[in-house]
Parts: structure tokens; C-alpha cells; sequence
């Protein structure tokens, strides 16, 4: 297939370079932080490009090497070139060739191209019980320059792609060091943190992952799953309130979201839509809130109609609803009756308003936004986001 023109691990250790959060950045220190990374000279993530499928296009910008589960070269793909691979019978089939699993690594610096888009680094194909998956072996750095791209608007201030920068970081290693299964490390999608090649990388995005290289977060010595989101509406939340676990870095603080796009929102409904959409109780009465967070996130509500009533979870509701937090009131309306003031008593369509845009933890991104239009750093604004935490900067030893 010709392409169309394009726009193992070792142990190590990593020396850290504390910067603590003292007033106006009074000291730096040096600690020892050991995690594992590969031999190379940088960190290299395992990211599941396309995971689970029957069939996946796998090719090169630049002559490739196609080796073995050995390493050993059996063959190469040609500059501009592509072959599918396909599962058969715990094995992979790429072309005339067939074994356990197959690399593709480009050489000259050239690109690889997974699925239907272009990454850097190199690709390792591989069967698993559902299919094939295959992963892109990838430069951290080189990593982040697309999730910056994937994840916050490249022409926003540096310092708030800066702060992502770090955050994205941190989140990856995290994922690296705690939730990896044997194949990748984490995958592509926003359930992790998008990532979609080069297509999504620029000039500040790459800026900010350069300025900020190799430093991340960590609390007690260790690296912080550094979540985020779009825009807490006005105050983030301590991750008990939303989830389970407590931790100390991810505590609720003042946002900094005020008058971004997604700080309030609203969506209306007529008595019948809502009605189909949350099922069980028949036609819909009124919807109060049992348990709410302390910054406002529904964690239950009950939902009252003329065949029953129901409890149904913020997070639920969120889904079924398609709204943009769980962070939002339902106000109902009535018709007036015979041009009088007075209202029914059965509202006919619910308004519901709400606030911010995703689960409120840690860095909010529009707020970074605005706190660095403001002159603020990107030290400031993960410090200010992320409780308790130390930035440091990681060396492969």
C-alpha cells in the first residue's frame, strides 16, 4: 500500500531537582527518585493506538526495519509504503511475513503511520484475545507535544500550555508506573489523554513541552496522577467528594474559570424529552438533589413522577443528559393558566443550569488560562491546582 503524503525495559534511576513552593521560590534541592525507564536516553511511553482490532494499517515515512518478537530483521517497508496486519491463530500476518509480534521502526527520524494518522517513534504489533493491538513506542517528550495539541488550544498563553505540559506529564508517568498492563502503558483517548500524532502537534505546543522538560509532580517522593479538566466552575473539588479514594494532592481550591465559555451553561427540556430520557418514574414531577459535594456536584438525585420515584446518580445523570458536569440545578417550568399569572402545579419542560465543564479535579484548564493572562507562571498555576506537591525535574541516571 503506498501512502499519501503526510502534514524492553531496564531498570534505571532518575535524579530529581526539587523546586519547592516556598515564597517566591526560595530554594532548589537535589533528591533520588528510582523509577523504571528504558535504556535510552529518554523515557518511552507505550501508547495503544489501536487496541482489540481484526485488522490495522501499519507503515513508514522513511524506510523501516520490520523485525521480529527477537528483534531480529526479517524485512523492511519502503519509504511511503504500508501493510495491514491482521490476526492468525495467535500470531501476526503483516504481509509475507508471520510471528508472535512485529516492530516497525523507521529509520532517518522517519514517522510512523498507525491506523489512519502519523506518530512519531516506532510501532510494536502485537496479537491479544480480542485482535491485534498496536502500540506506538514514543519519546515522552515527543509524546506530549501532540497531547498539548489534543488537550488545550495551542494558540492560548505559553505558560498555561506549560502548565498542561507539566500536568500531562506527570499524569502519563503516573499511568506508566501504576496502571500499565504488559502490552501499553495507556491509550489514546480522552479517557486517558488524547493523543493523535503529529497532526495535533505546533510550535507552542512544542515550546512548552521544551521549556518544562522532563519535570513533573510528586508528592511523598512520588509522582502524582495529575488529572484535569476543562473548567470547574468556580471552585474545584476534593477527589473523595467525586470519587472515592482521598488524596492530598487533589483537594478543592478557588478556580480561576470566571467568564470562560463553559463557566455556566444551560439546556432546556420539555416534560416529555426528559421524561423518555430518565426512565422508570414515568412523567417526570420534579428532580431535587439528596447529596451534593460541598462545591455544588450532585452525587444523588431524586427524580419524582405520577409512576414512582427513583434515586439516580449525578454521574448518571451526566451521561443520560449529556451535560457538561455534574455541577448544575434543576429549575422547572410552568405554562401560565389562562393568561393569569398563576402556574400549574405540573411544570411542563425543565431548565437545568449549570457550571464548569468535566470532573472538577485538579488543574482546571480554563482556569490556568486566565491566571496566566493574568502574569502568572506555569509553577504557580500547577502549585495552586495541585495540593501538597513538590515540582521536580527527572534525568535518566
Amino acid at each position: 500500500m503506498k501512502l499519501k503524503r503526510f502534514p524492553g525495559h531496564v531498570l534505571s534511576e532518575m535524579v530529581v531537582l526539587v523546586q519547592a513552593s516556598g515564597r517566591g521560590w526560595l530554594f532548589s534541592a537535589f533528591v533520588w527518585l528510582a523509577i523504571a525507564v528504558p535504556a535510552e536516553a529518554a523515557v518511552e511511553m507505550r501508547v495503544a493506538i489501536e487496541d482489540g482490532v481484526n485488522q490495522v494499517t501499519v507503515g513508514s515515512s522513511t524506510r523501516a526495519l520490520v523485525r521480529d518478537a527477537a528483534g531480529k530483521e526479517v524485512g523492511e517497508i519502503a519509504a511511503m509504503n504500508a501493510f495491514i496486519a491482521q490476526p492468525d491463530i495467535g500470531k501476526v500476518k503483516l504481509d509475507r511475513w508471520q510471528g508472535q509480534q512485529f516492530w516497525i521502526e523507521p529509520t532517518n527520524g522517519g514517522y510512523v503511520f498507525i491506523g489512519d494518522r502519523w506518530y512519531r517513534g516506532r510501532t510494536l504489533v502485537v496479537p491479544t484475545t480480542k485482535g491485534l493491538t498496536a502500540v506506538n513506542y514514543v519519546n515522552i517528550e515527543h509524546y506530549l507535544y501532540s497531547v498539548l495539541g489534543g488537550e488545550m488550544v495551542p494558540s492560548w498563553p505559553l505558560e498555561a500550555l506549560k502548565a498542561q505540559a507539566v500536568a500531562a506529564r506527570s499524569y502519563a508517568l503516573y499511568q506508566r508506573e501504576n496502571a500499565a498492563n504488559s502490552v501499553y502503558d495507556l491509550g489514546d483517548t480522552a479517557a486517558w489523554q488524547v493523543y493523535r500524532g503529529i497532526s495535533d502537534e505546533t510550535a507552542s505546543t512544542q515550546a512548552a513541552v521544551n521549556a518544562t522538560s522532563s519535570q513533573v509532580l510528586i508528592h511523598k517522593g512520588r509522582i502524582i496522577e495529575a488529572v484535569f479538566h476543562s473548567s470547574s466552575g468556580g471552585h474545584t473539588e476534593n477527589v473523595e467528594n467525586v470519587w472515592t479514594r482521598p488524596l492530598p494532592y487533589l483537594q478543592g481550591v478557588p478556580d480561576y474559570d470566571q467568564g470562560t465559555p463553559v463557566y455556566e451553561w444551560s439546556k432546556k427540556y420539555t416534560r416529555a424529552d426528559l421524561s423518555a430520557a430518565i426512565t422508570g418514574v414515568g412523567n417526570i414531577i420534579s428532580m431535587e438533589p439528596e447529596r451534593i459535594t460541598p462545591h455544588g456536584r450532585v452525587i444523588s438525585m431524586r427524580v419524582v413522577g405520577d409512576a414512582g420515584t427513583r434515586s439516580i446518580s449525578g454521574d448518571m445523570l451526566r451521561d443520560v443528559l449529556d451535560l457538561k458536569s455534574t455541577k448544575f440545578k434543576v429549575i422547572p417550568e410552568y405554562a401560565p393558566t389562562a393568561g393569569k399569572e398563576k402556574t400549574q402545579a405540573v411544570p411542563v419542560g425543565f431548565q437545568i443550569q449549570g457550571n464548569g465543564f468535566g470532573h472538577g479535579l485538579g488543574l482546571s484548564q480554563w482556569g490556568a488560562y486566565n491566571m496566566a493572562r493574568q502574569g502568572l507562571d506555569y509553577r504557580r498555576i500547577v502549585l495552586h491546582y495541585y495540593k501538597n506537591t513538590i515540582l521536580a525535574k527527572i534525568q535518566v541516571k
